[in-house]
C-alpha cells in the first residue's frame, strides 16, 4: 500500500544559491530561511568539530522559526588542522592559491537534519579531498579575474572555472564539495520518513 502520510515541511537553514540549487535536484518541496550564526571558530576547534557545530547551530537558529524538518551545512577547507577561510580581497585569494599549490586540501562539509517533531537531530561530517596542480602566478591570476572567487573557503568554486585547478578529487560524494552532500542527505531524509525517489 502507499504510504499516504503526509511529508513533513522541509527548510533548508541557507540562502547559498549553490545548496538550493543542489536540494532542488531531489525534486522535493522546501524554503529556506537564513540562519543567524555566528560562524568564528572556537580556540583550538578542529575543522570536522566546528562544521558539525555550525551545521547544528544553524538548523537550530532557523527552528525557531520554522517547523518540520531543518537542514543545516556548514564548511570549512584545511590542510591538516589549518582551517581555510575566505579570501575577501583579490591580493589574499592570490596568495592563499600560492600556498595551495601542489597541495592536497579536505573539504569538512557539516550536515545536519533536525526534526523539530520530535527533536531528533542527524549530524555527520562528509570529507572531500582534493589535490591542487602546481599553479603558476599567470593561472592564478587567469583565474581570479574569471570567477572572483573572494567569498569562498580557499579561494576557489569548484563548480565554476576552479575545477581546473585540480590534478584529482577524492571523496564519495561530489555535491559535499559545493556543500551540500545529497548521498548522504538522502539517507538521513530516508530515516526522517521521506524516501526518494
Amino acid at each position: 500500500m502507499p504510504d499516504n502520510s503526509p511529508t513533513p515541511r522541509i527548510t533548508l537553514a541557507s540562502t547559498s544559491p549553490f545548496r538550493k540549487e543542489l536540494l532542488e535536484r531531489l525534486g522535493i518541496e522546501f524554503d529556506s530561511a537564513a540562519p543567524d550564526v555566528d560562524e568564528t571558530s572556537r580556540q583550538g576547534e578542529l575543522p570536522e568539530a566546528l562544521v558539525k557545530r555550525l551545521s547544528e547551530d544553524k538548523a537550530r537558529a532557523v527552528a525557531a522559526t520554522h517547523a518540520g524538518l531543518i537542514i543545516g551545512s556548514d564548511q570549512v577547507a584545511s590542510t591538516g588542522n589549518d582551517i581555510l577561510g575566505k579570501p575577501g580581497t583579490h591580493e589574499r585569494a592570490r596568495e592563499q592559491l600560492r600556498n595551495l599549490s601542489g597541495k592536497r586540501v579536505t573539504f569538512h562539509t557539516g550536515l545536519c537534519l533536525l526534526n523539530t517533531d520530535t527533536d531528533e537531530v542527524q549530524l555527520e561530517v562528509v570529507p572531500f579531498v582534493v589535490q591542487f596542480r602546481q599553479l603558476t602566478d599567470e593561472q592564478i591570476e587567469r583565474y581570479l579575474q574569471h570567477d572572483l572567487p573572494y567569498n569562498c573557503a580557499g579561494s576557489f568554486k569548484s563548480e565554476g572555472l576552479g575545477i581546473t585547478l585540480f590534478e584529482r578529487m577524492d571523496g564519495e560524494d561530489p555535491s559535499a564539495l559545493v556543500g551540500l552532500p545529497l548521498i548522504r542527505l538522502t539517507t538521513m531524509l530516508a530515516r526522517a520518513g521521506v524516501v526518494l525517489p
